[in-house]
């Protein structure tokens, strides 16, 4: 009955199903898997994985503490008990209980590990192992659950997981900390929500359309200003000044045929005349400062 408290409803009834169902011995398991395996007998299937469902309801029970419905995690230790059934080789002379648990173990703590919060907990080995196993730590080493550990404690339990420090803290701080709305008032019968403590480091909409219309402008103000150059200084310029990366002296000098130090002045010279034709057009020093950037 203890596998009975934690669920009600129907979830009781799938239960009690579970535990019902008959074990198959080692050659009626091995039949069963070869004529799924080599024939996709889908009654053989069923059969299987119903004998089996016990093992998704014992992973579903370990893990009932965190919160989450117990109909899930039985079903998501279903999905491992169906994965391990289609990975299974009876070949290899493994029972099928003891293969497919892994798999039913794998499920169920994906599952905790996706819905336990609305911030996602983290994925890696690492954290999943911490994830899992920081609260029997700190249990062990006499440490009150509900505060922080100390340095000397998150090195000790970093090195016996063989996981970083850092990777440590994070999770600490993720199990101790609740998850909070943003619109949770900041005080008791205020106005103001956390989220409006938030700051954004968008550009506001005004400011937005101003630096999209002002990088139309300059855009055209230098497509102008290069009209006044020869095609071998706009080559220059195109490929030093207005790339992401710039091709270096020597690259422009093979490709010209001159010398990287005459490409210097070719490119210096251009310079010069875009500046001036800035100058001519908007009487902007500043603005003009485009053709050096």
């Amino acid at each position: 009955m203890s596998r009975l408290n934690w669920a009600t409803g129907e979830d009781r009834r799938l239960i009690r199903f579970a535990m019902r169902a008959p074990m198959l011995d080692r050659e009626e398991e091995s039949e069963l898997a070869i004529a799924w395996q080599q024939e996709r007998d889908e009654r053989a299937l069923r059969k299987l994985t119903e004998a089996h469902l016990r093992l998704a309801v014992a992973s579903a029970s370990r893990y009932r503490h965190y919160g989450l419905p117990a109909a899930d995690l039985i079903q998501e230790g279903t999905v491992g008990l169906m994965e391990a059934a289609y990975r299974f080789e009876p070949e290899r002379d493994v029972r099928f209980s003891t293969y497919a648990a892994w798999w039913v173990r794998a499920a169920v703590q994906d599952y905790v590990l996706r819905n336990w919060s609305i911030v996602r907990t983290g994925t890696t080995s690492a954290h999943k192992a911490l994830f899992f196993n920081l609260k029997r730590l700190k249990a062990r080493m006499g440490v009150d659950p509900d505060r922080p550990l100390s340095f000397a404690a998150r090195n000790q339990i970093a090195d016996e997981m063989g996981v970083r420090l850092c990777d440590v803290e994070a999770m600490e701080g993720r199990l101790t900390g609740a998850d909070r709305s943003l619109n949770t008032p900041v005080a008791d019968e205020s106005a103001q929500e956390w989220q409006d403590l938030l700051v954004s480091e968008e550009a506001r909409p005004d400011d937005a359309v101003m630096d999209l219309r002002d990088g139309d402008r300059k855009a055209a103000l230098l497509r102008e200003a290069m009209t006044h150059l020869t095609e071998r200084e706009s080559y220059i310029i195109r490929e030093r000044q207005l790339k992401d990366e710039g091709v270096t002296l020597a690259v422009l000098g093979n490709q010209l045929g001159i010398s990287k130090e005459r490409v210097r002045q070719l490119e210096v010279q251009a310079l010069q005349k875009l500046k001036d034709a800035l100058v001519a057009t908007v009487g902007d020093p500043v603005t003009a400062g485009l053709a050096n950037g």
